[in-house]
Order: C-alpha cells, then structure tokens, then sequence
C-alpha cells in the first residue's frame, strides 16, 4: 500500500512538473477553435498586456501556422513586439512577414510600423524627456526608418499611414541635418576647418529647404575664413548675404 502511494505521488508531482513547463503551443487551449483561440490573444493584447499577449500569439503561431487568421497573428506580433519595446523580434518579424507576403493588403502597414521600430530603436525616452538632443548619436537607424518611410510612400500613395510617413520623415531629415552640424562644429572646434566645411556645404546641397541651411552657410564663410580660400568664403558669404540678408 505505502508503495502505491509512493507511485502515485511521483506521478503527481511529474504531471505538476509538466505543468508549470508548459511551451508557448501549449498556451493555446486545445479546445478552442483558431478564431476563438485569436480572440482571447487580442483581448489580452488590447488590454496592454504585451508580454503575455506575444506569449499567446506565439503559441498560435506555432499551432495554427497556415490556419484563417495565420497572417492576423503574425502583423499582431509585429505590434506587440513593438509595444513592448522588443525591437530586435520586431524588425526580425517584420522582415520575415514581408519576405513571405510580398502581396499582402496590409504591407503598407509593415512599411510604417519597420519606419516607427527603427526610428525609436534611435529614440531614447528619458534623454528627450529632458531636452537633450541626442542628434550627434549615431543615426544608422533613424536612416534606415527614413527610408522606410519613402518605401510606404512611394509604393503606397494612397495608403492611410503615407501622409504620417511623410510627416516622420521630413522630422528625421531635420534631425539629419542636426547631426551633419554637430559634427561639423566638432571638426571646426578641432582645428579640422576642410572637413566641417565639407560637412556643412553637404548640408546647404543636398537639404537645401532646411531652415538650418543658414548655419550650414555660416559655417563655411567661417571654415573657408580659417583656411585663407577667400574666393570659396566669398562665394558663400555672397549666397548667406542673398538668402538670408537679415542673418
């Protein structure tokens, strides 16, 4: 009899084992139908519980890969992971959606929402909280986010985040603009007047409607000056003095 409990106990305390193991597949109620399954994974992901709606969308994912709402999962993913700040899994989802849909209806929006993931992967909350311009960070993500946001444009006009993508990218072009003067002042700060030069006069040909042109002139009257090329400071004065006769 004390055997027979013994065995009994064991295989309670495997089977509670098991439990409290449980893989993402297993989160989903065997039960449930695909749709009912997704139903209560967007409930939880519109109540704001991110970690735990990724869990349940993970979970259909790997149970229902092909099924009607396969593809519904898979852009849940891709905000969920957004909203929870997970930039990497995001971007990765992101990529792997557009590479197996190429024709999906709602590509416009993975365009959006891979411009919003890089652009905030250069973003850092607590910095712009106070103020802090964080323009002479590196930028290799806000460039990508820039164009991503031109991919939606371009190819989808007529989109209803196009209008929000061309807002974003006119405000990541300015921040652009930013950083080129940053490093210009820092080369000029140093001694190095041809390279701050160089940086500035990229900035008045290729930004040319930026309202930060005028110190981009500025900066190269005063790197031209530094150097004794009077012809090229002349020239640019001449084209502050036009743009800008109030400066």
């Amino acid at each position: 009899m004390k055997a027979k409990i013994f065995v009994v106990l064991c295989i309670s305390a495997a089977l509670s084992a098991c439990a409290g193991n449980k893989s993402e597949e297993q989160l989903v109620n065997t039960n449930q139908t695909a749709q009912a399954a997704y139903n209560d994974a967007k409930d939880v992901l519109d109540s704001g519980l991110y970690s735990r709606a990724i869990e349940l969308l993970k979970g259909m994912e790997s149970r229902y890969p092909f099924g009607p709402v396969a593809r519904q999962v898979q852009l849940d993913l891709i905000y969920a992971y957004h909203q929870a700040g997970d930039s990497k899994q995001c971007l990765a989802s992101i990529d792997r959606f557009i590479r197996l849909n190429p024709n999906h209806p709602d590509l416009d929006y993975v365009y959006f929402m891979r411009g919003l993931t890089n652009q905030k992967t250069d973003d850092n909350s607590f910095q712009e909280f106070f103020g802090v311009d964080r323009a002479d960070r590196d930028l290799a993500s806000t460039r990508q986010a820039f164009d991503d946001f031109k991919i939606l444009t371009s190819t989808f006009p007529n989109s209803k985040y196009a209008a929000d993508g061309q807002a974003r990218m006119q405000e990541i072009k300015e921040k652009l603009v930013r950083h080129e003067l940053l490093i210009a002042d820092y080369y000029s700060r140093r001694g190095a007047h041809l390279a701050a030069a160089n940086r500035a006069k990229y900035v008045v040909e290729f930004h040319r409607d930026s309202p930060q042109v005028l110190q981009a002139l500025q900066v190269m009257v005063s790197s031209y000056d530094q150097l004794g090329l009077t012809k090229l400071r002349d020239d640019a004065k001449a084209v502050l003095d036009l743009n800008f006769p109030q400066s």
